[in-house]
């Protein structure tokens, strides 16, 4: 397997949950073979590879991002399968890091949905290479032009097909290679390759490859290629897929493959799901069959490895992210050089029971070797709790995975993708980089967690257990946070959904013993006055020996909402000793702090100090504490009280045609709309989800905002984001005040 930059291919697959990532995953390196299948060893058995590569995974679903790495043609392809759920954006944006290339799946049955959509503007935007596989195209409801027609209305003109499916003898599969020429039929016995018979093309084929053709030579400005298409000449296929990477790494041109299972192998694959597997993951009666690896694949997995060779662009040609200097001076960027200095990044952090701590590292310059010292720096993530940090440390074994199984390498140059174990501070997104030359790479854009998540330790051992198992899972996952609230004594998780929440809590009962149980959220709620009031306040005790003896009047008036406490003397004559009148604002703090009414801090008041009385043995320190909290309390009786709530100011990015349902939904929340920004689209995007977009600016209780990370990815199909950040305390109407009180 080459390790060399130039032989290398980072791949990510990304789309919606149930496109068909993981299994397009599982048929690629069944294709491919795992590395004892090179010498020639084409009896081991396949059921899934990826599934058992993750701790954590669930066979319903992935719930992170998953490394293979295989060998096609000379050539390391690196596979990164990430999760389609929006939970788990954090996993994709790691896996859009590490890669140089995406290739979008797309579902023939379900079709292009919200999300996939945006991700597609935001690869445009960047300019990432990209392709398109549908799946799912041995489904009866399955139909591959009009899967083509939609990701051509949802993406933009420059998604063509490179191969053509149609029915071959037999219930086999013909696909036609429009670049090639070649014909390859899939059936009972394996694959067959075959040249195309001259004058039997049809209509459907001669048009789809001049499109294709037309597209290649437009995006690679081969001036030759083209002179030799005007003259009505039929272009060489080796000029052709030599122009192919060029056109598909400009990131406008887009080839589409198909991709899916014979009807023998469907029907394998419903009698294997009912088969009990071993440990290692493997169907214990499964074969291949005649048809060999590239059979186990289903159809389309040798033409897409093909595509990733021949199409896909190298890692020296993807431009290196900026670079910096641990104290954020600036730096040479570089250019992906394996001799030069050593550039790399924790793309995802697991934790193995067996193996310990594994680091999923993508090498962006110079070349990782196995016990080198690195330096670990991690700066920028302090809004996430994360504080910065800067450690030397010593890289361990460097291995490659083919699922569950990791094969050692002695080195990974730039360009790689490897894992590193023991690395015991490195966190996901911290840089490694030389002792001698220090470098640091900018975190990538993470989303902010939006739904907060209250959890409570079910017994002693868990409690004991938790605060270990919690700061692990943070550094593993950038998108989690964990706050100790410091006004309700509650512990939050903020996570991107109840899919993600979900997962950290079984992870935390599976992998750590921590059991927890979910708690109602409290939201921190404010008191206030009504309206302005006198109070008394009297701590007189007598019994024998040394009393108590304090007395003093105040006057309590209601400020601006943000405006705090402010405390103001006014006693004359030396009613209360000047020595006392300390203790009298100790007094009103202390129970501003307890609350008046249902326990809830004060806030926004001035209290003055008018009056009050004083003896020369029994008063003391405490005595005028405890009365100017009896004057606080004496005087809410009479001005009355009123609750406030957390206000959020709140901006809700949705496209236009979700406008009107957005401010409808606000209001119900008791929101105000306080304004509206459009926001136009990219430029250069042609795909139809990068459309106008709009900007919502409200004003809306907290108590309101919850569940809104998941009710707004409904409202709008899963096109929608918010940010929030606190606005102050505004008077909860008094109905709903009364029936949260009792």
């Amino acid at each position: 397997m080459s390790t060399a930059s130039c032989d290398v291919r980072n791949v990510v697959l990304v789309g919606h949950t149930g496109a068909g990532k993981t299994v397009l995953v599982d048929r690629l390196l069944a294709t491919a073979g795992p590395p004892e299948r090179q010498n020639g060893d084409h009896q081991l058995a396949h059921t899934s590879y990826v599934g058992h590569a993750d701790p954590d995974h669930r066979p319903s679903r992935s719930v992170s991002l998953s490394l293979c790495s295989v060998s096609h043609r000379g050539l390391t392809i690196n596979l990164l399968d990430t999760p389609g759920y929006p939970d788990f954006v954090g996993e994709l944006r790691a896996g859009l890091r590490a890669a140089d290339a995406a290739l979008f799946v797309v579902s023939a049955v379900d079709g292009v949905d919200g999300a996939t959509g945006l991700l597609w503007t935001e690869c445009a935007e960047v300019g990432m290479p990209r392709a398109i596989a549908i799946t799912h195209l041995d489904q009866g409801r399955a139909d591959f032009t009009a899967a083509v027609e939609e990701c051509q209305r949802a993406f933009g003109t420059g998604v063509l097909p490179a191969w053509l499916p149609s029915r071959a003898a037999g219930g086999g599969v013909r696909l036609t290679g429009l670049l090639t020429g070649r014909i390859v039929e899939y059936g009972a016995g394996g694959r067959r390759e075959s040249a195309a018979e001259s004058g039997r093309s049809d209509v459907r084929h001669v048009a789809a490859r001049a499109a294709l053709v037309e597209g290649i030579i437009a995006e690679s400005e081969d001036e030759t290629l083209l002179d030799r298409y005007l003259s009505g000449a039929d272009p060489d296929s080796d000029l052709l897929l030599a122009d192919l990477e060029k056109a598909v790494t400009r990131g406008t041109f887009f080839p589409v493959l198909p991709i899916g299972l014979l009807a023998e192998q469907r029907a394998d694959q419903t009698q294997d799901q009912s088969r009990t597997q071993d440990r290692d993951g493997r169907d214990r009666d499964g074969r291949d069959g005649d048809g060999g690896p590239a059979r186990a694949g289903g159809f389309g997995s040798v033409e897409l490895l093909d595509l990733f060779v021949q199409g896909f662009p190298a890692p020296a040609e993807h431009p290196l992210p900026p670079l910096s200097r641990p104290d954020g001076t600036a730096c040479d960027p570089g250019a992906g050089d394996p001799a030069g200095p050593l550039v790399a990044e924790v793309v995802k952090t697991t934790t193995d029971p067996y193996v310990g701590r594994m680091s999923v590292v993508r090498v962006f310059s110079g070349t990782l070797r196995p016990d080198d010292p690195v330096h670990v720096s991690g700066h920028g993530r302090a809004a996430a709790g994360r504080a910065d940090h800067d450690d030397d440390e010593r890289v361990g074994a460097l291995s490659r995975p083919y699922g569950s199984v990791l094969h050692s390498v002695p080195d990974c140059p730039a360009g790689g993708i490897c894992v590193v174990t023991k690395l015991a501070t490195a966190e996901t997104g911290d840089t490694l980089s030389s002792l001698d030359d220090p470098r640091h790479l900018p975190a990538w854009t993470m989303p902010e967690p939006l739904l907060p998540i209250a959890i409570r330790a079910r017994g002693r051992a868990d409690e004991d257990r938790l605060a270990t198992a919690l700061s692990r899972l943070a550094i593993e996952d950038p998108t989690l946070r964990v706050v100790q609230d410091p006004q309700t004594a509650q512990l939050v998780l903020w996570s991107m959904g109840e899919a993600h929440a979900e997962s950290v809590l079984e992870r935390l009962a599976q992998r750590y013993g921590a059991t927890v149980d979910r708690v109602p959220t409290v939201i921190p709620l404010r008191e206030t006055l009504r309206a302005p009031a006198r109070g008394v306040g009297r701590q007189v005790k007598q019994s024998g020996g040394h009393g108590q003896y304090a007395v003093c009047q105040i006057e309590v008036e209601p400020l601006p909402p943000g405006s705090g406490f402010e405390f103001v003397d006014e006693v004359v004559g030396g009613a209360i000793p000047r020595s006392f009148i300390p203790s009298v604002e100790k007094g009103v703090r202390a129970q501003m702090a307890q609350g008046v009414r249902a326990g809830h801090p004060l806030t926004d008041l001035r209290v003055r100090l008018v009056d009050g009385k004083s003896h020369s043995v029994d008063s003391s320190d405490l005595a005028f504490q405890i009365a100017g909290g009896l004057a606080l309390r004496d005087a809410a009786r009479s001005g009355g009280v009123v609750v406030l709530e957390p206000v959020l100011a709140v901006d809700v990015s949705v496209p236009d045609e979700f406008v009107g349902t957005v401010v409808s939904d606000l209001s119900t929340r008791r929101g105000r709309v306080v304004g509206m920004d459009p926001v136009p689209p990219a430029p250069g995007s042609a795909s139809t989800f990068a459309a106008t977009r709009t900007i919502v600016h409200a004003e809306v209780p907290e108590r309101e905002m919850s569940r809104y990370a998941i009710e707004l990815r409904s409202l709008s199909h899963g096109t929608g984001s918010f940010r929030r950040q606190p606005h102050g305390y505004e008077p909860m109407p008094p109905q709903l005040a009364d029936s949260l009180l009792g």
